[in-house]
């Protein structure tokens, strides 16, 4: 009699080995961690161990190893053969994580249009710091990501540059001020190493007026010209003003907005969002 191997033991085992834990892999497949440790022990009863424990992450065996590529490719095929006789339907959740300043420029025409197309794919948006959002998907909390970094330092797929700029009031004078008064989004922003190291090349002297994780009150103390901030030029609100290079302030490099979608997670809901997101970059650097 011909035997059968179950592929949810094969997708608990390829999460575990993306991941290195049991708890990260039952968050990104939505199971329990008792769960995947279940499956990986019915996987390795046929096999052999799969996994040893080194510190607090697991590693591959020599067994794993040769079974990982294996496992891929048939999930893969699975997978694919899957979507053809759906004929492309996309159902089931998503949680995709980005940061604040991008959600209500970039983001907000992509994410309406793919929620148009799929409204069978229940959407979670998680907003934080790019560094948290790196945690969010080591952990298993997100399936796509976006993440700001700068050029050529993030392993994500980058899908826009767009230029780091100075902001304040429209006819403001905060910039001229000294100490320079900035208003940070939080200590975690993506931002904020490469505006310190700016300012400290620079020799001027510089104070934090906001850094407490909100978006709208870093954007309210600019317009009250209490302050400068630092965005990316794409996401600056028209009724503030990037500041001009003779305004004092040190140039900024250029930052990338990185794609990221975990290994092992290839959901139908999250690669499409994955290609929505890509086109709707490129439509806005068309348009820009």
């Amino acid at each position: 009699m011909a035997r059968n191997l179950d592929l949810a033991l094969l997708r608990a085992f390829v999460s575990v080995a993306d991941h290195r834990s049991m708890t990260a892999a039952g968050h990104a497949l939505h199971l329990t961690q008792g769960a995947i440790s279940q499956q990986v022990a019915r996987l390795e009863m046929l096999s052999g161990p799969l996994f040893v424990r080194q510190h607090r992450n697991l590693l591959l065996t020599a067994a794993g190893e040769r079974l990982l590529e294996q496992a891929r490719r048939l999930l893969a095929v699975h997978d694919a053969l899957l979507a053809d006789l759906s004929a492309g339907a996309v159902e089931g959740p998503v949680r995709l994580g980005a940061p604040q300043d991008l959600v209500g420029t970039c983001l907000a025409p992509i994410l309406k249009s793919y929620a148009h197309a799929h409204p069978h794919v229940p959407l979670t948006l998680v907003c934080a710091a790019s560094p948290e959002l790196r945690r969010g998907l080591k952990q298993g909390d997100l399936d796509v990501a976006l993440i700001e970094a700068p050029v050529g330092s993030s392993r994500g797929e980058c899908i826009a540059v767009d230029r780091l700029v100075w902001v304040g009031a429209k006819g403001g004078t905060a910039h001229r001020h000294s100490p320079l008064p900035v208003s940070m989004v939080a200590q975690t922003c993506a931002f904020r190493p490469t505006v310190l190291d700016a300012l400290r090349g620079s020799d001027r002297a510089w104070r934090t007026v906001f850094e407490n994780g909100s978006f709208d009150a870093t954007a309210a103390t600019v317009r009250a010209d209490l302050a400068v901030t630092v965005w990316l030029a794409s996401t600056v609100p028209a009724d503030l003003e990037i500041l001009p290079a003779g305004s004092g302030l040190p140039a900024l490099p250029n930052f990338s907005i990185n794609l990221h979608v975990p290994r092992g997670q290839h959901t139908a809901a999250a690669a499409e969002l994955a290609r929505c997101l890509r086109n709707g970059f490129a439509r806005l650097r068309a348009v820009a």
